[in-house]
């Protein structure tokens, strides 16, 4: 059930990026929440990752470094806020998370095989490698797509991490028997 604690706070930060990115919250503020979730999802990477190591599980390694793919970005936002940084490395940083989830979306597509949870995760990929990939184009590019950004971060924060993690708190959305 560690996803969903992740997922929630995910939603929380990407909503609250995506208010951000329209200019509706202050850049320091918003480094506030960055930390928190950035730092939920690195506490539970490392908690998954040495559950895992204990107990020879190499689902639980793969788990833990995909979350800390994401606890990453939003660290180095919140730092980015207290640094007054341009956030071009971020924006590359953000290329690299982009092309490992185009694959990783791949991959779990064919290893779905019909199953719900596992289609809907790779549905999620797919969006977090758009994402991603608009973050790399909007900070280490420069392009001007600030609102493209906010407007998809806003649907990603509710579609694939906010929504599906109040479901599976409320055990709405069963996952795979493991």
């Amino acid at each position: 059930m560690i996803i969903a604690l992740v997922l929630l706070y995910v939603g929380a930060v990407l909503v609250v990026n995506g208010i951000w990115l329209l200019g509706h919250i202050a850049d320091r503020e918003v480094g506030v929440l960055n930390t928190f979730a950035g730092g939920i999802g690195l506490i539970s990477a490392i908690t998954v990752a040495v559950v895992g190591t204990i107990e020879g599980n190499l689902a639980s390694i793969e788990l833990a470094a995909y979350i800390l793919l994401f606890a990453f970005t939003y660290l180095w936002v919140a730092i980015n806020q207290y640094l007054d940084v341009d956030g071009r490395g971020l924006g590359w940083y953000c290329l690299f998370v982009a092309i490992t989830a185009v694959p990783t979306a791949w991959l779990t597509f064919t290893a779905a095989d019909g199953q719900p949870w596992l289609t809907w995760l790779a549905v999620n990929w797919a969006v977090w490698a758009v994402l991603w990939f608009l973050y790399f184009l909007l900070l280490a590019q420069r392009l001007a797509i600030t609102r493209l950004a906010a407007a998809v971060t806003l649907l990603a924060g509710v579609g694939t991490a906010w929504l599906p993690a109040y479901l599976l708190l409320n055990e709405l959305l069963p996952l795979p028997a493991a």
